[in-house]
């Protein structure tokens, strides 16, 4: 019996007409939030943290792209 239940994650889903998936790294402590940005304005909105690679690959694979077109941002 476990103390801690695995939680169902939510993956995001963008439309990658109107926005493109990027990565908001932090430089100091290496916290990466992946964010949705608008292709006209720029504007950014936060979707999920990212705790492991397996969170960022798990997006990739719902939304159809490869984890080498999620550009980070510094």
């Amino acid at each position: 019996m476990s103390l801690f239940k695995k939680k169902n994650k939510d993956i995001p889903h963008i439309s990658l007409e109107q926005s493109k998936p990027v990565l908001r790294c932090s430089i100091c402590t290496g916290e990466q939030v992946l964010c949705s940005k608008d292709r006209q304005t720029g504007e950014m909105t936060e979707l999920m943290l990212i705790r492991n690679p397996s969170d960022l690959f798990e997006f990739c694979e719902a939304n159809g792209i490869s984890t080498e077109d999620v550009q980070k941002i510094y």
